[in-house]
């Protein structure tokens, strides 16, 4: 099954609207430090196209009765998409069939297919965790930098897409200090923000420790899981909202328990203003 309604792990926390998650590839090759998928995809920073990608794809597109969200735990642009291009063959599919898409991602090879996104019922939501290129080196290894996912959506906006960007997640003494910068050179570029804190998994520890001192935090197990203290998580978030509210922007939060005013936690309301 390629096309799957989301939220897997059943989250109480989670506020996400009934939507589809559809990803091209199995893994994600930008590597990122932080990243949850290494607790359940083996080999998990190596993206494989899956097999009869297309095929398979044309026999489950009837099932979408919202919208899909491309993708969750793989991203659509890994490094790989520049030269399978299979990205581009769904964006192509879900425009003849006019579903309405979400598209997330860390890379701004998605300006590639602006042609396509401008013309089509989606939206595109990039990750930007730092501006910092040094800094995101150590933490998003294989992703493009911070410079070029900015210039992304500059170009996105140009072209009249609707954005929304993701500061995701939230590291405690890594970018924690940056995130209203953060904000302010994104905001003549999209309309919403959403947010969230780290939350690793069992195995992310490891990695994390690289770079920051992850054990000198109270971590609070939920589902699978470690969570901050309410009181640092939501701390991190009123920052956000405040200087979202400075720019006009709405603001929304991932899995926090944190309350929102915006249409929706993972900026698909944007598809509907288009």
């Amino acid at each position: 099954m390629l096309i799957s309604e989301f939220d897997p792990w059943k989250s109480k926390l989670c506020t996400c609207p009934k939507k589809y998650s559809f990803s091209p590839y199995t893994g994600c090759s930008h590597a990122c430090i932080y990243c949850y998928i290494t607790s359940y995809i083996p080999n998990a920073f190596h993206a494989r196209l899956k097999k009869d990608l297309i095929k398979r794809l044309k026999k489950e597109l009837h099932k979408v009765d919202t919208y899909i969200s491309m993708s969750n735990s793989s991203d659509p642009y890994t490094p790989e998409e520049k030269k399978f291009q299979m990205t581009r063959k769904c964006l192509k599919l879900f425009k003849e069939y006019g579903i309405k898409v979400l598209i997330i991602t860390k890379s701004d090879m998605v300006v590639r297919d602006v042609d396509l996104i401008e013309n089509m019922r989606a939206t595109v939501s990039i990750t930007i965790t730092t501006l910092d290129k040094e800094k995101a080196k150590k933490i998003e290894k294989f992703a493009p930098p911070p410079s070029k996912r900015i210039d992304a959506l500059k170009t996105l906006n140009e072209h009249g897409i609707l954005n929304s960007v993701r500061i995701d997640p939230i590291i405690p003494s890594i970018n924690d200090e940056e995130i209203e910068e953060i904000v302010y050179a994104v905001s003549p570029y999209v309309k919403h923000i959403i947010s969230s804190t780290l939350k690793p998994r069992q195995d992310s520890f490891k990695r994390l420790r690289e770079v920051m001192d992850i054990d000198k935090y109270k971590w609070i197990k939920y589902g699978n899981s470690f969570y901050l203290p309410k009181n640092i998580r939501f701390s991190f978030l009123e920052r956000i909202e405040k200087v979202c509210k400075k720019n006009n922007l709405t603001f929304s939060a991932c899995r926090e328990g944190y309350p929102f005013k915006a249409e929706s936690c993972d900026g698909s309301h944007l598809i509907n203003l288009k």
